[in-house]
């Protein structure tokens, strides 16, 4: 989920680490004291598995606005992510989209230098999604509550809110200071299936000049497992209103990934182009 310009690009990673904020844990929390040791003990395995890169995968994205919707082709490689758009609303490209196309991924080919730009802004997404992963076990007060049914079977629900004592260090993590919501979460594999989170208040990024989002604001996010015991977000859903660089803007976006494929560890971005043009997958060993 990448291609975010200025404010946007650093707003939405945030919100995608909150799926992280309890994966794996022991035995089901009844007492507040109990809950924070459950979270705990899941956050730091999420910091470990949020920096796993043996997994690569080739997926769809769907993505969906009031104006549009598309859908692209991507492959994860040792030199990031590569997209193909393959449908726009719901419809294949046409023939002069598809040149366009197919013209893109010629320069990206020709020009290395366009996929390390993309690999960079990767990696400082990821570098502020880790600041948000260390920061969750201070942000927010846990509580166990109750169990429920999920897609998978049995959950157990969390509830969270935001803890008076935490204060905010940086831009990545002042959004926590005003959200709560509930995670669910598998409770045989114990992983996030669900999580829900609203803005209870307005939040103000560079005392309200760089951006600031509006109360009422919420994100719904779905993981599941893929197989293998591999999980993956599958559905992201964000509607939030705000000022960015004095401007008023409205995010009203649903994502939906699906069509999983394993892929062979160290595949380069100028495989994953040949992949995405239809190139055999026999021709890289290793892939499925």
């Amino acid at each position: 989920m990448a291609g975010k310009l200025l404010f946007v690009r650093n707003f939405f990673p945030v919100l995608l680490c909150l799926t992280l904020a309890a994966a794996s844990y022991g035995q089901p929390a009844t007492t507040p004291s109990q809950s924070d040791a459950v979270v705990q003990r899941a956050l730091a395995a999420e910091l470990h598995t949020a920096q796993d890169t043996q997994h690569p995968m080739r997926y769809r994205l769907r993505k969906s606005s009031p104006r549009l919707t598309s859908t692209k082709e991507i492959v994860e490689t040792r030199d990031g992510a590569v997209a193909r758009l393959i449908a726009i609303n719901d419809r294949p490209l046409s023939e002069a989209d598809e040149q366009k196309e197919q013209t893109r991924l010629d320069a990206l080919l020709s020009d290395p230098s366009r996929q390390r730009h993309r690999k960079q802004a990767e990696d400082q997404d990821q570098s502020r999604a880790m600041k948000v992963l260390r920061a969750l076990p201070k942000a927010f007060l846990y509580q166990f509550a109750g169990f429920g049914a999920g897609p998978a079977g049995k959950v157990e629900k969390f509830t969270f809110r935001p803890n008076p004592n935490f204060t905010s260090p940086d831009l990545e993590t002042q959004v926590l200071t005003a959200m709560t919501g509930e995670i669910w979460i598998d409770a045989t594999q114990e992983r996030v299936t669900r999580l829900e989170g609203h803005l209870q208040q307005d939040v103000d990024f560079g005392w309200g000049i760089l951006g600031r989002l509006d109360k009422g604001g919420w994100i719904v996010i779905e993981q599941a497992d893929i197989g293998g015991r591999q999980w993956r977000i599958v559905r992201f859903q964000m509607v939030m209103n705000g000022r960015v660089l004095f401007k008023n803007k409205s995010f009203d976006t649903e994502e939906e990934e699906f069509r999983f494929r394993p892929l062979p560890v160290g595949l380069g971005y100028a495989q994953a182009i040949q992949m995405l043009r239809g190139a055999p997958e026999k021709a890289f060993p290793g892939g499925h």
